[in-house]
């Protein structure tokens, strides 16, 4: 051997130790940024307080409403909103019975309170609500009003112990979504999900993207459109059209102690979409689609907006029926990051899955720290944890956008029939999902431990599948 090359064999092997030393830093790295960073939890809280409102009570019945089930009461109430606002706001007090209505817009500082008793009636006549700004499945058009909306608003409540009941059935609404099961039939309309991906393709805009009558698009229920400081609580929401609580571009949002009751297609309990700190707690959830879906807008739309939701908060809720305890995507083209789910219940046998994420090659989107504790699970069908990186829906989803997704931690777990898979991951070969950790979970009855395509960094951490020790894979 040379001298030069003696030289040189030592240079490669300073080298390699100088990788090697940095590969062990990064996974100690690795392995901090997934430990859940819990105190996170209370710096959400601290930013997030449910809104005041001026102490002052406006009844209903005094503008006239009538509460037999029949009467149009929507010009009343949205009278008695202006006016409640334009006053400084204060509460806006339903007493029981059952009130017949249209399309309802927020204002101002208002509460709208439902006495136990109370129930709000919503027309099934697309008609009643008119051309609004909204979103469809993570797109924004014009398209009929949401049930109850509030547009760049602030300081806007629901509350009390009453019931929003949209009146969605197989007899209307749900059967536009094209599906036999929801009373759709040949011949019937349906909903035209086409267009309006073509024309946000194309870059239209919004206010040129008119939809409502002849595209079939049902409307949203509940939706806070770039509002601020909102709330709703200790309400019952049951058989919506389409999406049930959607906050979108919205900041400090709070759902606490809402009864969601809904099996109806795309009946996805609750959607923050492009929301900063949005702190959900004490809800039951019992859906027709995903219980909580976090989403960031579909394809070009979602990256056009380009606003991350980020500061999710999910606290002490159950989760029934639905196809996903909590969900990110599958709308996240613009990204999600910093979910906390802790103390909850989960258990159905129609619950798909526990915690899922969905995205493909269309959406992209970076997805990021989903921290998972302290959850106890009676049953799923598929996965305690799934991901999905080749989600398909509405045709072709192949695409240019290559998603990210990295850091989930799953801790405190228990499981007592946990369906076919403790995890199902699949990503992709040029964007691996990275960093999955399961720390005390305990997995009872499952058909298969794991199946994964594409992971790095999959840890186990004093964790049993079918009171079996799970190893950490070498990668």
């Amino acid at each position: 051997m040379t001298k030069n090359s003696s030289k040189y064999f030592k240079l490669i092997a300073l080298v390699q130790v100088v990788i090697f030393c940095a590969c062990g830093s990064n996974k100690t790295a690795v392995n901090q940024s997934i430990s859940g960073n819990w105190d996170a939890i209370a710096r959400i809280e601290n930013m997030v307080k449910e809104p005041i409102f001026n102490n002052k009570v406006y009844l209903i019945n005094d503008f006239g409403a009538i509460s037999d089930g029949v009467f149009k009461n929507t010009e009343i109430i949205n009278n008695a909103i202006i006016k409640c606002s334009e006053n400084g706001g204060g509460v806006i007090k339903f007493p029981p019975g059952k009130y017949f209505t249209g399309a309802i817009q927020l204002e101002n500082n208002v509460n709208l309170y439902l006495e136990e008793g109370a129930e709000i009636l919503f027309s099934t006549n697309p008609s009643d609500y008119p051309l609004k700004m909204t979103s469809f499945e993570g797109t924004e058009m014009m398209n009929y009003s949401p049930l109850i909306s509030a547009h760049n608003k602030t300081n806007v409540a629901i509350t009390g112990k009453g019931i929003l009941n949209g009146q969605a059935n197989n007899e209307n609404w749900w059967s536009w979504c094209g599906k036999d099961e929801y009373g759709w039939k040949k011949g019937m309309p349906v909903q035209n999900v086409k267009k309006l991906m073509e024309v946000a393709e194309q870059g239209t805009p919004v206010t040129e993207r008119i939809f409502g009558d002849g595209f079939y698009l049902r409307p949203n229920f509940v939706e806070f459109l770039n509002c601020k400081n909102v709330l709703l609580k200790g309400i019952k929401i049951t058989n919506a059209p389409f999406w049930i609580i959607h906050p979108i571009k919205s900041e400090n949002v709070i759902i606490d102690g809402v009864n969601i009751e809904s099996h109806g297609p795309n009946n996805d309990g609750c959607d923050p979409e492009y929301s900063k700190n949005v702190i959900i707690r004490n809800c039951i959830f019992n859906t027709g689609d995903d219980c909580i879906a976090i989403k960031s807008g579909r394809d070009a739309d979602g990256r056009r907006v380009g606003i991350a939701s980020e500061n999710i908060l999910v606290q002490r809720c159950k989760m029934y029926d639905g196809h996903g305890g909590v969900t990110i995507g599958s709308e996240v083209s613009a990204g999600v990051k910093n979910v906390y789910v802790e103390d909850c219940e989960m258990d159905s046998a129609e619950l798909d899955r526990a915690i899922r994420i969905k995205t493909n090659t269309r959406r992209g989107g970076t997805l990021e720290n989903l921290f998972v504790r302290n959850i106890n699970i009676g049953q799923v069908k598929e996965s305690v944890l799934g991901i999905d990186m080749f989600y398909s829906i509405h045709g072709n989803q192949t695409g240019n956008y290559i998603p990210v997704v990295q850091n989930v931690l799953l801790e405190n777990i228990n499981v007592k029939n946990g369906g076919k898979y403790g995890i199902l991951a699949k990503g992709l070969s040029n964007s691996p999902i990275k960093n999955i950790v399961f720390k005390n979970v305990i997995i009872d009855k499952v058909e298969n431990n794991i199946s994964t395509e594409n992971v790095e960094n999959l840890q186990f951490i004093n964790s049993k599948m079918n009171g079996m020790s799970v190893k950490s894979p070498s990668n």
